[in-house]
C-alpha cells in the first residue's frame, strides 16, 4: 500500500483510540458509576460474541479473498454458519426473556434484553460489512467502520444532555444499540452491491469446510486474546460491585491515550520490519528500535505517574481513585506495543503458535491474579492483574524470539520495565495513603530514565532538529 493508504488504515484505530479516550469520562458526568460498569459489560459481551459466532470465518475470509474467484458466495460462506448459530442460540435465551439483562446488569428487564440481542446482532454483521471494505484497499471507508460508532454513542449522549432526558440504563443501551444499529445500515448501503449478489449464491460446501478447517482453530487464540483484555472487568463483574467496574472502566479510558501511540505504530511497524526481514538487514537496526519504543514507554510510565493527579480536574469527585489507578492501566497498550518489536523474530521465522502460548501464559497469571485481588481491592486489584499479566506477556514474547530467533539485549528492557511496573502497581494499591511519597519515587525513576536513555534523546533532539531545520530552510529557484 502507498503513504496515504496507510495513513487511510490508521486514522481508524487512531481516531476510535481518542474518541474512547474521552467517551466514557464525559458520560461520568452524566451517568453513575454502576451505570457506566454495565455499559463496560454489553461492549465485552458484544466482542466476545463476535469472537464467538465468527467461527474464525471472518479470517478465513481475509485469508481466500484474493484466491477466491467469486467474492460473494465466499461471503455468503463466511456470514451465514455463525447467523444461524446466532439466531438458534438467541431462540434458546428468549425462552426466559429477562435472563440475558440480568445475568449481564443484574436488572430483570425484557426491553433490555432486546436491545442487547439487537446490538451484538448489528455488531457481527458490521463485522463482515466491514471487511469487505478492508480487503477492496478502502482504507477510509473502513476506518470509518471503527470510529462512526463511538462518534455516534457520543452525538447521542449530547442529545439526551441537550433536552436533559435519558440519565439512566435503558437510554444508555439505547445509545449503544442504536450508535451500532446505524452504523450497520451505513455500511450495508455502502457494500450494497456485495451482500446483494451474495444473497442469491449458493454457498460452496467443500469451500465452507476448507474454511472451518482454516478458522475455527484461530478462536482458540483469539479466546486467548480476548479474556486476556477483558478478564479483569469480568472478574470486577463477577466478584465486585458495578460501582467498581465503573471506576475501572473510566480509568482505562484515560489511559486510551497511550492507544493512540500503539496504534500508530502497530500500523506502521509490521510493514516495514517484514520488508527489512526480506533485504537481509542488519538486525542490530530492530535492537535500536527496541529502544526508542523502550525510552518511550518508560518516559510515558514517570510521566503518567507525576501527572495523573491531574484526571482529578476532568472526572467528578466519585472517580477520584482513577488518578492512582490510571498508570498501571497504560501497561496494557505499552507492554502490548513494546512486545511488537520483540516478537517479530516468531513472525520472521513463521513461529506464530509461539506467540499464541504467549498469550494463554499471560492468561493463566491474570486469571490468577484477579482471582486473589480483585475480591479485596476492586479496581485497584484488577489495574495491577493487568499490568502484570501483560508484563508476563512482553516476557513470554521476548524469550521465545531470543531463544527461536536470535538472542536479544534484554537487561535494559527487563529492568525498566520491571521497575515501572512495580511502581505503577504499589501506586494503584497504596497511592491514596502516600501519593506524595510516589511522586518522590517517579522523579527518582524520571531522572534515572535520563541517564540511562540519553543517547536516544539525543537522537530524538537531532531529528526533531533536523525535520525543523527542513521546513524553515529557504528553497531558491534560478
Amino acid at each position: 500500500m502507498t503513504p496515504k493508504q496507510i495513513a487511510a488504515f490508521a486514522f481508524g484505530p487512531v481516531a476510535t483510540a481518542a474518541l474512547g479516550f474521552i467517551s466514557l469520562p464525559t458520560i461520568a458526568w452524566f451517568y453513575s458509576a454502576e451505570d457506566i460498569g454495565r455499559i463496560t459489560m454489553l461492549r465485552v459481551v458484544t466482542s466476545f460474541c463476535i469472537l464467538l459466532f465468527s467461527l474464525g470465518l471472518d479470517q478465513a475470509y481475509v485469508r481466500e479473498y484474493h484466491e477466491y474467484d467469486h467474492k460473494p458466495t465466499l461471503l455468503k460462506a463466511s456470514l451465514v454458519p455463525g447467523f444461524i448459530l446466532f439466531i438458534f442460540t438467541v431462540a434458546l435465551c428468549l425462552l426466559a426473556p429477562g435472563a440475558i439483562s440480568k445475568l449481564l446488569f443484574a436488572v430483570d428487564s425484557t426491553p433490555i434484553s432486546f436491545l442487547v440481542i439487537l446490538c451484538i446482532l448489528s455488531a457481527f454483521i458490521s463485522r463482515f460489512l466491514s471487511l469487505i471494505l478492508r480487503m477492496q484497499e478502502r482504507g477510509l471507508a473502513f476506518s470509518m467502520s471503527q470510529v462512526l460508532p463511538k462518534l455516534l454513542f457520543l452525538v447521542i449522549i449530547g442529545f439526551y444532555v441537550l433536552f436533559s432526558l435519558g440519565f439512566d440504563l435503558l437510554h444508555l443501551i439505547i445509545a449503544q444499540t442504536a450508535s451500532v444499529a446505524l452504523v450497520t445500515l451505513i455500511y450495508g448501503w455502502n457494500t450494497r452491491r456485495e451482500w446483494i449478489e451474495a444473497v442469491g449464491r449458493k454457498i460452496d460446501r467443500a469451500k465452507l469446510k476448507a474454511m472451518l478447517a482454516f478458522g475455527i482453530p484461530l478462536i482458540f487464540g483469539g479466546l486467548a486474546s480476548w479474556g486476556l483484555m477483558t478478564m479483569d472487568r469480568l472478574f470486577l463483574r463477577s466478584m465486585s460491585t458495578f460501582t467498581e467496574l465503573g471506576i475501572y472502566s473510566v480509568s482505562v479510558s484515560v489511559a486510551g491515550v497511550a492507544l493512540i501511540f500503539q496504534s500508530v505504530f502497530s500500523t506502521v511497524w509490521a510493514p516495514i520490519v517484514y520488508k527489512w526481514a526480506a533485504t537481509d538487514i542488519d538486525p542490530s537496526k530492530i535492537d535500536q528500535i527496541t529502544e526508542y519504543v523502550l525510552a518511550i514507554v518508560v518516559f510515558v510510565f514517570t510521566l503518567a505517574g507525576l501527572f495523573s493527579w491531574l484526571v482529578t480536574y476532568i472526572l467528578p469527585h466519585t472517580y477520584e481513585r482513577v488518578q492512582y489507578i490510571v498508570v498501571a492501566c497504560m501497561s496494557y497498550p505499552l507492554f502490548y506495543t513494546l512486545s511488537e518489536t520483540t516478537v517479530v523474530g516468531l513472525g520472521i521465522t513463521r513461529k506464530s503458535v509461539f506467540a499464541m502460548y504467549s498469550s494463554v501464559i499471560a492468561l493463566v497469571v491474570g486469571v490468577s491474579a484477579n482471582y486473589f485481588l480483585v475480591p479485596v481491592y476492586g479496581a485497584a486489584g484488577a489495574a495491577v492483574s493487568t499490568a502484570i499479566a501483560f508484563w508476563v506477556f512482553l516476557f513470554c514474547r521476548t524469550e521465545f524470539s531470543s531463544r527461536i530467533w536470535r538472542p536479544l539485549p534484554r537487561k535494559k528492557l527487563y529492568a525498566s520495565t520491571l521497575t515501572c511496573l512495580i511502581l505503577a502497581c504499589a501506586l494503584s494499591l497504596f497511592g491514596e495513603a502516600h501519593y506524595r511519597l510516589f511522586i518522590g519515587l517517579w522523579l527518582l525513576i524520571l531522572a534515572a530514565a535520563v541517564m540511562t536513555f540519553k543517547d536516544s534523546l539525543k537522537s530524538a533532539v537531532y531529528l526533531v532538529s533536523g525535520i525543523a531545520y527542513k521546513r524553515k530552510r529557504p528553497s531558491f529557484t534560478q
